[in-house]
């Protein structure tokens, strides 16, 4: 197949954008994707555009475009622009406007690995009981139920403690 640009070279960039939720795809050369930005200048996918791209798909709500990590100063909406966070921080700062990206990209927003080494097997499952107790306390506290959050507290504390032994 030849390049859908030059009709010269080998399409080797096989590039598929949605627009408007239609697919459209382009088969290109090394030369031709580079001019049009799809590979960087080395010939490298860029992860941080990838990214971008997804960005550009959540809808966040009125001013929250102006969020601000504490840590770095980022601004979600300089990330919605490059794709790229500042700190480490910002993952915290822009949670929730995250996580639809991350639910896209990944279909979920908790990790499902496919295999745990046997040797962290027994720490996993821990770490998954102590995140069902803590939206269980969660609800609790919603409910005002707070011996019973508190109950759960003190277990998710037994189990990390576990953990760090």
């Amino acid at each position: 197949m030849f390049c859908q640009i030059c009709r010269e070279q080998r399409a080797t960039v096989h590039y598929t954008e949605i627009l408007n939720n239609e697919a459209v795809e382009l088969h290109l050369c090394e030369d031709c994707a580079r001019q049009k930005e799809i590979i960087d200048q080395s010939g490298n996918f860029s992860m941080a555009d990838l990214v971008k791209g997804f960005a550009g798909f959540v809808e966040t709500e009125e001013g929250k475009e102006n969020l601000k990590c504490d840590n770095c100063g980022l601004l979600f909406s300089d990330f919605r622009k490059t794709g790229r966070f500042g700190c480490s921080r910002c993952y915290k700062a822009f949670q929730t406007e995250l996580e639809p990206l991350i639910k896209r990209i990944h279909g979920s927003t908790k990790h499902v690995g496919s295999v745990v080494p046997p040797k962290h097997a027994k720490e996993v499952q821990t770490l998954s009981k102590i995140e069902k107790l803590k939206m269980e306390m969660e609800g609790a506290i919603q409910q005002e139920a707070f011996e019973r959050a508190a109950e759960i507290r003190d277990q998710i504390r037994k189990l990390e403690k576990g953990i760090k032994e």
